[in-house]
């Protein structure tokens, strides 16, 4: 990556810390590789990005069996030192100038100093300092931390923070180091800080916490800012000998391996990408976390579209074999297809962008193989070089899934409700028939021939106010704005409002009620006083009411959970969990955890009067990612001017009918009703994980509620 994004209107500093020398202690022996880090992310800000070198704060701690101990010194990384050096950057720092913020080195763990928020028998979790081993040795605590990046946050600059250690640690393995300690440190430790006064630490921790103190991530709130981190809080973070050579973190060197092997700005999910790729096949369990903005340029202040897909996570020597970071507990089977696309891709709508497609032979719990198809067997000429980290996108699925419709065209002149004004009813045969052609080879929608008895999801017909009706049983409420039929784009955007709302209703029915997790979680709605409603099967609020959500994991395992907010308007969102907008919540055993306040409110401005809301509650015990199920509201989506036209005709080229029988899961419904758009995907969507067996190891809980003006 040649350019730092934007670099010409704003300036450009960075804080490198890495520590591999440790002053004598009990808990945090020596580490190899955290400056050899730190001086490869300072060569690339130097030599490819050009960043000034007073720019850059380097504080470094070498192993003294290292090369890096005999050449110059940076200054050291002590506690004191660290926090000075966050403070002068702050103050250095003008709006929108961008920090990056890169520790190397243990995390640690210890017995909390801020009981007051985080209750008895809880830790704080930080980085280690060098001098962490003396008397009065300090840790720079996770409340510590919020404030100092709070302070770069409210001063408007654009913040990223890696971080290549661990929450926890464990025993060393093979040629590989962990960098964490062996236990939580229960020594007694100074409770002052260097950062701020003990009301401002709680005051901030209070305020990014949204009032929960208690955290299983080192920072309560990350919106603001991007957050790398080397792992998820339950696992290790290695540091090994890459290619038998140097030792370095996994998470550092493939971030720095993935930037220099780039022509251009790429954005910290796609970087996520690659990196997690290349550290899930060497290291199965570490997996790192990205939390925040994963839509901005990478050491840029540019946020461009993200589009999610399924990565490619391995691929042998000869090109023909690929593993994905999906399988059963996505509902794939045997025979999907994908489009594999070049790294770092975040349009998906070029065809001639795809390298090749391949076929899956092989479904495992979350991962599956697939052979790549040659162009006489339905697949294409490989146009390049497949790599970890690529994008695979679904292009194919079983023809089972297709959506049911009826076009109905026999209403009666009269004034009734289902009968037509003399100036309609001629027009029903002409107007349909556009929607015929419109619906012709589409890859979701099916129309039913006027003697198919078989039952349509939906019937279109034309609606006593010159606009297309949509029913499914009874006439589908606040489909806004009104499609008038005499509309030159109307019979095209009926369709994909057609596959809009197929898209919602699957995920509204996915359930599983014989998930062996069904008795695992507890989900309620609360009030504003967090106590539960009298009747949870018959809630109705006044607009704006504040709620809670109460979920608890009762089961003795930790479990992945998201809650999707299906709205009245046909969208669907996800909400944020204690203001995390991440794939999914790691909920401990026996946790306990509020969620709010939210306040569901009945759309403004658009005719509603009451409305029913439904919040759907998932859970795993394998990792889960739910954007993959955004949609946008449907109003908002047809307000927007574009080529619906080319659109269709783009999904109609993507789906590829097959006749064999195939035993469909509800996931799988969900995945092809929703993974198949690849030209208009949500904003937000990527796999998610579930399993499809009737005893799988994922559940859903739902509530439904009813909010009147």
């Amino acid at each position: 990556m040649a350019n730092a994004p934007n670099s010409t209107d704003s300036k450009f500093y960075a804080l490198l810390i890495g520590v591999d020398c440790y002053l004598p202690n009990q808990l945090y022996k020596n580490l190899k590789g955290c400056v050899r880090d730190i001086n490869l992310v300072a060569d690339y800000l130097l030599k490819t990005l050009e960043i000034p070198f007073e720019q850059i704060f380097k504080l470094t701690s070498p192993n003294p069996d290292t090369i890096e101990a005999i050449q110059t010194p940076d200054i050291l990384p002590t506690y004191k030192n660290i926090v000075e050096n966050f403070q002068i950057i702050t103050e250095f720092a003008q709006p929108q100038d961008r920090v990056y913020i890169h520790y190397s080195g243990h995390g640690g763990r210890a017995a909390t100093i801020y009981l007051e928020i985080k209750g008895e028998g809880q830790n704080d979790e930080g980085i280690v300092p060098m001098d962490v081993g003396e008397s009065d040795g300090y840790y720079l605590r996770d409340v510590e931390l919020a404030t100092l990046l709070k302070r770069m946050t409210d001063k408007q600059l654009i913040v990223t923070v890696v971080l290549d250690s661990c929450h926890s640690g464990g025993a060393t393995r093979g040629d590989c180091d962990i960098r964490g300690s062996e236990s939580a440190d229960f020594a007694t430790r100074p409770e002052d800080s260097a950062v701020a006064s003990r009301d401002e630490l709680i005051r901030n921790w209070q305020i990014l916490s949204e009032g929960n103190g208690s955290s299983s991530a080192w920072l309560p709130h990350s919106k603001d800012y991007v957050l790398l981190a080397a792992c998820r809080p339950t696992e290790y973070a290695f540091e090994y000998n890459v290619n038998g050579k140097e030792r370095h973190g996994a998470l550092t060197y493939w971030m720095i391996d993935t930037l220099a092997s780039t022509t251009s700005g790429i954005t910290y999910k796609s970087l996520y990408d690659r990196i997690n790729a290349k550290i899930q096949s060497k290291f199965p369990a570490q997996m790192p976390m990205l939390l925040g903005e994963g839509d901005r340029l990478v050491f840029g202040s540019d946020r461009v579209s993200t589009q999610y897909a399924v990565t490619v996570m391995q691929v042998n020597e000869n090109q023909k074999q690929v593993t994905l970071n999906a399988g059963l507990a996505q509902g794939l089977s045997s025979g999907t297809r994908f489009a594999i696309y070049p790294l770092h891709t975040a349009d998906f709508s070029n065809k001639q962008q795809q390298l090749a497609i391949i076929e899956i032979t092989e479904v495992e719990g979350f991962t599956s193989q697939g052979k790549v198809l040659e162009a006489d067997i339905g697949g294409m000429i490989v146009k390049g070089q497949i790599e970890q980290g690529a994008p695979a996108v679904m292009v194919s699925a079983p023809v089972d899934l297709v959506r049911r419709v009826r076009l109905f065209d026999q209403k009666q002149v009269g004034d009734k409700e289902h009968e037509l004004p003399a100036e309609l009813a001629g027009k029903q045969t002409p107007v349909l028939e556009a929607v015929r052609q419109a619906l012709v080879d589409n890859g979701w929608l099916l129309e039913l021939p006027p003697n198919d008895e078989r039952e349509a999801h939906y019937q279109v017909a034309v609606g006593r106010n010159g606009e297309y009706e949509i029913c499914s049983g009874m006439p589908l409420k606040n489909l806004r704005p009104p499609l008038a039929i005499d509309h030159p784009d109307a019979a095209v955007t009926l369709v994909a409002r057609l596959v809009h709302l197929a898209k919602y209703q699957t995920v509204q029915e996915l359930d599983n009620p014989a998930s062996e997790l069904a008795d695992c979680i507890e989900f309620e709605l609360c009030d504003a006083n967090k106590q539960p409603f009298p009747s949870s099967s018959n809630i109705t609020l006044e607009n704006r009411e504040v709620v809670f959500l109460r979920v608890k994991n009762t089961s003795s395992q930790t479990l992945n959970i998201a809650v999707l907010d299906l709205e009245p308007t046909w969208a669907i969102s996800q909400i944020p969990i204690k203001g995390i907008p991440a794939p999914f919540y790691q909920l401990q055993s026996r946790e306990e955890l509020f969620i709010g306040r939210i306040r569901p409110r009945v759309p403004e401005g658009k005719g509603y009067e009451q409305v029913t809301e439904t919040l759907k509650l998932f859970a795993t015990r394998g990792l889960a990612d739910f954007r993959w199920l955004a949609v946008t509201p449907l109003d908002e989506e047809f307000d927007k001017k574009g080529n619906l036209n080319q659109e269709l005709e783009n999904l109609a080229k993507e789906f590829t009918q097959r006749g064999e029988a195939h035993s469909i899961s509800p996931v799988n419904n969900l995945l092809t009703a929703i993974g198949s758009d690849v030209d208009n995907p949500p904003t937000l969507n990527r796999a998610m994980v579930y399993e499809p067996d009737p005893n799988s190891e994922w559940v859903v809980k739902q509530i439904r509620i009813a909010i009147k003006r």
